[in-house]
C-alpha cells in the first residue's frame, strides 16, 4: 500500500469512526468506564443545599463563615487495544474481512477515549507480540494507531492469546481498560485471562463470519489453514466431517464465553455483516 492510498484509508476510517465516537459513543463510554475516584478540586463558600459533610472546618474557622470542599472525578484512564493480526483475521464472505471490522471497532474505541482525554495504547499480536505502542493522548497518536491497524504486516500467522495477555501484564502496571479483539479461534488462555481480569477492566470482542460456523456440502475440496498454511483434501460431503467441524468451532465459542465469564470480564460478539455500532452501544448501556 503506497503512502497516498494509506492516508486516504486512514482519513476514511477517521471520518466514519470519529463521527460515531463523537455523537454516539462519547457519553456512553464516559458513563461506562469511571475514573479512579474523586479528587479534591477547590474550596468555595457554602451554598444552600450543600452537603454539610463537605464543610471544611479549618477554612470555615479562619474566615468565620462556612466553606465546603469541592471534589471532581479523577477522570484520566488508559485504554489498551489488543488486536489479533493472525492469518484467520483475513477472512470474510460478505462486504468486509474480519480484520477490517476489527480496525473500525478499534478506531471507534480509540476516538471515544480521545474525546474523554484518556490515553490509548496498542498491542498487535499473533502467536507473539508483533507491535507495542505505549499509551499516549492526542489525535496524532490515535491516527498512528489506525495506520498500524491498516498496514501492519505480521511476521507470524498463528494465534496465542495467552502470550499477548502475559505481555500486557508485564507492561501495564496500573489498571487499564483493555479490549481484546479477535475471532478467538484458540484456547488455553483462560488462566492468563483470569490474572489479567483481576487487575484490568477487560472486554473480549469476538468478530466472526457466519460461514466459519459450518462447512457447506461442496464435495471433495482442497482447504488451506489460514494460520499454518497447511493444505489438505476434505470430503465436505461427509455429514460426520461437517458435524465434527461444527463441534470444534462451537467448543472455541463456548471456551471464549466461559473463560471471560469466569475472569469477571465482559464479552461482545459481532458478526461481520452485523452493525458493530448497535453491538457496542448495547454493551456500553448494559454496563453503564
Amino acid at each position: 500500500m503506497d503512502t497516498k492510498e494509506l492516508l486516504k484509508k486512514v482519513r476514511k476510517i477517521e471520518i466514519k469512526t470519529r463521527r460515531l465516537s463523537d455523537h454516539v459513543f462519547g457519553g456512553e463510554y464516559h458513563s461506562t468506564f469511571k475514573g479512579r475516584g474523586m479528587t479534591f478540586s477547590e474550596v468555595r463558600q457554602y451554598q444552600f443545599g450543600d452537603d454539610v459533610r463537605a464543610i471544611d472546618w479549618n477554612v470555615t474557622a479562619r474566615y468565620n463563615e462556612p466553606f465546603v470542599k469541592v471534589f471532581e472525578e479523577e477522570r484520566e484512564l488508559t485504554m489498551m487495544l489488543m488486536v489479533d493480526v493472525s492469518g484467520s483475521e483475513l477472512f470474510g464472505t460478505t462486504n468486509q474481512f474480519k480484520k477490517e471490522v476489527i480496525t473500525e471497532i478499534s478506531a471507534t474505541l480509540a476516538f471515544s477515549a480521545l474525546q474523554n482525554n484518556d490515553k490509548v495504547g496498542l498491542i498487535l499480536f499473533s502467536n507473539e507480540v508483533e507491535l507495542f505502542i505505549p499509551p499516549k493522548k492526542g489525535k496524532s497518536h490515535v491516527l498512528r494507531i489506525i495506520r498500524e491497524l491498516l498496514e501492519f504486516e505480521p511476521n507470524n500467522h498463528q494465534t496465542d492469546i495467552a502470550e499477548a495477555l502475559k505481555f500486557l501484564r508485564n507492561v501495564m502496571k496500573k489498571k487499564a481498560i483493555v479490549f481484546v479483539l479477535s475471532d478467538f479461534l484458540a484456547d488455553d488462555y483462560a488462566n492468563t485471562l483470569r490474572i489479567a481480569g483481576n487487575k484490568h477492566d477487560v472486554t473480549g470482542v469476538r468478530v466472526y463470519d457466519e460461514k466459519e460456523e459450518y462447512i457447506p456440502n461442496l464435495g471433495m475440496i482442497q482447504v488451506q489453514d489460514a494460520e499454518t498454511g497447511a493444505v489438505q483434501l476434505v470430503n465436505t460431503g461427509s455429514k460426520k466431517i461437517r458435524h465434527e467441524y461444527w463441534k470444534y468451532y462451537m467448543e472455541r465459542v463456548d471456551y471464549f464465553n466461559d473463560a471471560f465469564a469466569k475472569s469477571g470480564s465482559g464479552v461482545l460478539s459481532c458478526r461481520v455483516d452485523e452493525s458493530y455500532v448497535k453491538k457496542l452501544l448495547g454493551y456500553f448501556k448494559r454496563r453503564g
